[in-house]
């Protein structure tokens, strides 16, 4: 199971993927907002998402786990 982590402190601006959605390496799967700024987060490997841990508009910190993809 692969883990895509917030690379660093934010607010979650749009989820792009739903459970179940099957993803590329390389796909933006979440857009965070930090310092008004949109940072796209990827997922790092193929496979098919099991799990999101965060919803729009919450508060995430570097490292915390967003989605889960298998």
């Amino acid at each position: 199971m692969t883990q895509v982590t917030a690379t660093m402190a934010g607010s979650i601006w749009k989820l792009l993927v739903a459970v179940g959605d099957h993803v590329e390496e390389g796909q933006d799967v979440i857009i965070l907002e930090s310092m008004k700024m949109e940072i796209p987060i990827a997922a790092e490997a193929s496979g098919v998402v099991k799990h999101i841990h965060v919803q729009e508009g919450d508060f995430v910190n570097e490292g915390d786990v967003l989605v889960e993809i298998e």
